[in-house]
Parts: C-alpha cells; structure tokens; sequence
C-alpha cells in the first residue's frame, strides 16, 4: 500500500471529484481502476472539492490533474480529441527537451553570460456575458478541453 506518496494524496483528489460524475460517465471508468485508486489512495488525507466551482480554481495537484487527463483521453474523449491531445503532449514535450537543450548547453554551460530575456506567454480566457449553471461533469469535460486549448462540440 502507498503511504505518504503524493500519488496516494492525488488518488484521493480524483475518488473525490469523480464521485460528481453522472453515473452512466462513472461507470465508464473501469471498476479495477477505481479499486486501485481506493486501495492506493491516503486515507489519512482530507480533500474536498465544491461541485459549484470550476474544477480549474479547484486546489488540485498536478499528479492530480495529469490523472484526470488521463482518464478524459482513455474513456471520454472522441477520436478528434485523442489526436489533438496526442498532438500537445507531443508538442510539450519538445518544447521542454528544447529548453533543457538551451539551460544544460555543454558549450554554454561554463560562460558567464548573464540571461536576462525570458519569454513570456499570457493566456487570454474568454468571457461569456449571460451566465448559465452547467452540470460537473460538462464543467470537468470543458476544463480538460480548455486544458488543452480544444474547441468542445
């Protein structure tokens, strides 16, 4: 059994905000894979979620959030989804190996050049004017989606 692991504290943080699903979306998520999150998970920790809130203003970990895509790809998203999913992760990764290319440069790595320039990216979230209550699960859905900047259906 895990203990004291932030995978066991990140099992807890999904068992808890995948218990606001609709049923016929929670059974999609095979039993075993449930029983492994309640079997693994820290029963010592205390974690709740407010199902009003969106689940990006939610204080979740990134094991957590890395899960929940997880479980969005393999059991929710459509096949357009999946590729466009494959397609960030893809490209993310590159852009980390780029960086770790650029910080741990061999060549660069004893001169004593002073780095000051870093980009910067601002992220711009669209406002609707008419507010409307959506279930949880379409909030969690639209989450991943914006986590991955797809346009829902």
């Amino acid at each position: 059994m895990i203990k004291n692991n932030k995978y066991a504290k990140a099992y807890k943080e999904v068992l808890e905000i995948i218990k606001y699903f609709p049923e016929e979306e929670y059974n999609k998520i095979p039993k075993e894979k449930i029983d492994f999150f309640k079997d693994n998970m820290d029963k010592d920790y205390e974690f709740t979620i407010n199902p009003k809130i969106d689940l990006s203003e939610q204080n979740i970990s990134k094991e957590t959030n890395a899960i929940i895509v997880a479980l969005f790809e393999d059991y929710f998203a459509t096949e357009e989804q999946k590729i466009k999913i494959k397609e960030i992760l893809e490209l993310n990764e590159s852009i980390l190996e780029q960086e770790k290319r650029e910080k741990y440069n061999p060549d660069d790595l004893f001169k004593k050049e002073n780095k000051n320039e870093k980009i910067s990216e601002s992220v711009q979230e669209e406002t609707a004017l008419v507010e409307y209550k959506e279930n949880f699960f379409i909030r969690f859905k639209n989450f991943i989606l914006k986590l991955f900047h797809i346009k829902s259906n």
